[in-house]
Order: structure tokens, then C-alpha cells, then sequence
């Protein structure tokens, strides 16, 4: 990792993450009454929640808009969320002014051209290891595992580790 990245991961406050192919693997998977699945990896929540105990904020901004993402983000006690996002700047604005951070302080992570115009905006952009190539093009760091297979860990564990926060996060995770 460069000095660069580490320097940036240092000013993060909040991690925003696209959910299809990024906290997903990207496969739509549908029973025969129509309803959408998703598979969540368990070590990207673990992730996220650590963040969420050293006081770093989770947000996830997606276009997709179904039942199963209002559940994870429940169970993941995840209050920022926008689901819907055909232009996600928007949701990203929003969030913005309701954390009062700047653009540098903000990580997203993404994996297809929707995310691109937050990415080109944020302090640290994360293509996620399946990222399509205008999307890596942009990145300031690619993750080596895909959306859906701890890619989020990994840039968790970067945020965590670049702050060392993560004997606080331990500490506020095993406390909750």
C-alpha cells in the first residue's frame, strides 16, 4: 500500500457502499414468484460494523430498491441508506449536509459506471476487485477480492488500520 492511500484512509469518516456487486456479488438471483435474493459475505458486515464502532459512518447508496436490502441494512444497524439511486449524486449530496463532511472525508466503494460520478468526488474511490475498467480507470485503489467476497473488508480493515482504530473498534464491537 502507498503512502498515498494511507494518507487518504487517514481522513475517512464515513464509508458509503453500493450494494449489487459490491456488498453483493452482482447475481440477481430470483425464486419463481418473481421475488429478488441476495447474498450477503458475513465478513464484509463484520466490517462494516467494526467501522461503525471506532465512530467511522456506513452509508450505502444503490440503485436497487427491494425488501431484502431494508433487512441487511437493519440487522447491520446501518441508519444511512439510499435505495432507488438511478443518480446516486444526489443521495450523496444529501449526505453530505446530514453529516457535515467534506468530499475528502467520504470513501465510497463501487464496481460499475452509476458509482463513477461519487467516486471522481471522494477522498478515497474503491473499485471493488470485479469493477468494471472506466470505474478502476478512476479508483484511487482496487481491493484483490470482488464485490460479495470481502472486498468491503478490505477496505475496512485499510480505514481501520490507516486510523489505528481497530483495538477501538474491537473494544466498541464486543461492548455493543
Amino acid at each position: 500500500m502507498t503512502n498515498e492511500l494511507i494518507e487518504k484512509a487517514k481522513k475517512i469518516k464515513c464509508l458509503i457502499c453500493d450494494v449489487d456487486g459490491v456488498l453483493t456479488n452482482g447475481l440477481l438471483y430470483l425464486d419463481n414468484h418473481g421475488n429478488e435474493l441476495k447474498a450477503f459475505h458475513i465478513q464484509d458486515g463484520m466490517g462494516l460494523k467494526l467501522l461503525m464502532s471506532a465512530e467511522i459512518e456506513v452509508a450505502v447508496i444503490t440503485t436497487s430498491r427491494n425488501e431484502v436490502i431494508e433487512h441487511r441494512m437493519r440487522q447491520l444497524g446501518i441508519k444511512h441508506y439510499f435505495t432507488g439511486q438511478v443518480e446516486k449524486l444526489t443521495a450523496f449530496n444529501e449526505l453530505k449536509t446530514r453529516l457535515n463532511l467534506s468530499n475528502e472525508q467520504f470513501a465510497y466503494a463501487g464496481d460499475d459506471l452509476p458509482d463513477l460520478p461519487i467516486i471522481k468526488q471522494v477522498g478515497l474511490g474503491v473499485a471493488v476487485g470485479n469493477a468494471v475498467s472506466q470505474v478502476k480507470e478512476f479508483a484511487t485503489w482496487t481491493t484483490e477480492k470482488s464485490g460479495g467476497c470481502g472486498a468491503v473488508r478490505e477496505v475496512c480493515d485499510l480505514i481501520l488500520n490507516a486510523q489505528n482504530k481497530f483495538e477501538q473498534a474491537l473494544e466498541g464491537y464486543f461492548q455493543s
